[in-house]
């Protein structure tokens, strides 16, 4: 077995510090997104996918890949939204073994609701303390690396 190629000091002060701040900010925007509306930051994420979609509905898998969850995970996720009237789930007309997950009205107006704080809290944590040239660079950053993460499948 080849010897591991630890990571150098440089390395490991970038990694460990994305993924610090990678929790912090989540645990933020979760915070405020609680204190602020009746959605938890998955909640967000789930109506954030739908109302991006021309009808508003999505494939239950392809929300799944959308969202990077196991599809165990997003399963429960949404039987506990279609309880709180966020989302409604459907048979798939051409896949009887699928589903379709659709914002309600409901969900529009929650999401709607919600968006300005999440914004906001969105510059305070992070837009608002960067430099234009820094949000590039983490832009950049984003993109090398997400599709990379493309290429390989994962």
């Amino acid at each position: 077995m080849p010897e591991p190629r630890w990571l150098s000091e440089s390395e490991l002060r970038a990694w460990g510090g994305l993924q610090f701040m990678q929790r912090r900010l989540l645990g933020g925007l979760a915070r405020s997104l609680e204190a602020n509306s009746n959605l938890s930051l998955p909640d967000y994420e789930v109506l954030i996918a739908l109302t991006a979609q021309p009808e508003g509905r999505h494939r239950l898998f392809e929300l799944a890949e959308d969202l990077a969850w196991e599809k165990s995970r997003l399963s429960h996720h949404v039987t506990r939204m279609v309880d709180r009237g966020l989302v409604e789930k459907q048979r798939c007309s051409a896949d009887r073994r699928g589903w379709h997950v659709s914002v309600t009205a409901e969900g529009r107006q929650a999401i709607a609701a919600a968006a300005p704080s999440h914004v906001e809290t969105v510059r305070k944590l992070f837009v608002d303390r960067l430099s234009p040239k820094q949000l590039a660079a983490v832009a950049e950053v984003a993109e090398v690396v997400l599709s990379g993460l493309s290429e390989e499948g994962g």
